[in-house]
């Protein structure tokens, strides 16, 4: 029986960022299983190459629960590793190498739990999803529950592993990504009256988000369970323009707008959008009748609130040993289970401290205390 420690050696030896296929940690996982007579069910992409997949462990036709993690990880590009990223290094008590918090650990204890679910007779059913492409948008998890809406029986819980140091978290913000592409018209610009710049209708269009955002920041719009306590815009990107003497005739920005579970972000994105139809394109038609301002969405995943007095937050807070329930400020696929009608929690071993950066690690005791909190799932499922 392989250990979490060594198990999360193999994860991180498969290059799992979203730019590349997942297909090798899929068949791995696949084959693993099957060594212990678990079969499981792979949902691939269109072209694939990347893949889902979904396992149960026990009984059929019984609500049982979800142990759900992403397999996809971040690049390393740019970033001044001292360890190689794709080779588990250990170090005073740390475990070194991307993904190593930002989720394999979680998968890693996981997968070492498997053997003991798969020996013991169980009352419910514990299953594992592991979905692909979460860090660019939460796009693989949703061909996962589209085939588990199929199913007549929903679990009973969903515990997604990112990394809380095994804090029990019962919310997280949602996002919308939006792109705005600014269409004006070009010319000299001696003549800079006779065109429409793009770029400056698109400073107006940053401006008002930004009093848009302003809004947000004072009751009725403040939750203290989320730090901040209000939803946030931010524009991220931008770009336009070809030479200083010429009136820009294209300019795009992305922004993106992080929303409170009791907010719909795209009110804000309609917002915007009839202040530019409204305000700006009628003065920018006046000039020239090819101007446009499109919007356009790139990637959005709802946010996540499960209430306290929820039977998934009392299951939860037994099996990690915590009532200290919060909420975290990344996003999650949480909110996309929740929307599926599985009640979700969010807990998991690491911290999302080291996520993302170089020399990304978790420790040995976040391993061994995730082994604990499985442990502890395995007697509440097994019969007797």
């Amino acid at each position: 029986m392989s250990t979490s420690r060594e198990l999360l050696g193999h994860l991180i030896a498969f290059d799992t960022t979203s730019r590349e296929s997942n297909l090798a940690f899929i068949d791995f996982v696949r084959a693993y299983l099957a060594e212990v007579g678990v079969t499981c069910n792979v949902i691939y992409n269109a072209e694939r190459t990347k893949a889902n997949l979904f396992a149960t462990i026990g009984p059929s036709g019984v609500p049982g629960i979800v142990l759900s993690g992403h397999t996809d990880v971040v690049p390393v590009d740019g970033q001044a590793w001292t360890f190689p990223p794709f080779t588990l290094t250990e170090r005073s008590g740390k475990l070194y190498g991307r993904g190593a918090a930002d989720m394999k650990g979680y998968i890693a204890c996981v997968l070492a739990a498997v053997p003991a679910f798969a020996r013991a007779k169980l009352r419910i059913p514990v299953h594992i999803a592991l979905s692909y492409d979460e860090e660019v948008g939460c796009l693989g998890v949703r061909s996962l529950l589209e085939a588990l809406s199929q199913e007549l029986v929903k679990p009973l819980l969903c515990i997604i592993g990112e990394p809380t140091e095994l804090r029990p978290i019962l919310g997280h913000k949602g996002k919308l990504a939006m792109r705005c592409q600014v269409h004006g018209a070009a010319c000299h610009s001696a003549y800079a009256p006779q065109g429409v710049n793009a770029i400056e209708y698109a400073a107006r269009l940053i401006i008002e988000l930004g009093r848009l955002g302003e809004t947000l920041q004072a009751l009725p719009h403040i939750d203290d369970r989320f730090d901040p306590p209000f939803s946030t815009v931010q524009t991220g990107l931008i770009a336009g323009g070809k030479a200083l003497n010429i009136v820009p005739e294209d300019c795009s920005f992305d922004f993106e707008v992080r929303a409170l579970p009791s907010l719909n972000p795209w009110q804000i994105a309609q917002q915007l959008r009839q202040y530019a139809e409204s305000t700006l394109l009628p003065a920018m038609l006046a000039i020239s009748k090819q101007c446009d301002i499109r919007f356009s969405e790139l990637s959005s995943y709802p946010g996540l609130y499960t209430s306290a007095q929820s039977q998934a937050a009392q299951w939860i807070a037994q099996f990690c040993g915590s009532n200290a329930f919060s909420t975290v400020a990344f996003g999650t696929e949480g909110g996309l289970f929740d929307e599926a009608g599985i009640p979700t929690v969010i807990c998991g071993p690491g911290s999302m401290e080291q996520g993302h950066k170089p020399d990304e690690f978790i420790t040995v005791k976040q391993l061994d205390a995730c082994d604990d909190m499985l442990a502890r799932v395995l007697d509440f499922v097994r019969e007797g």
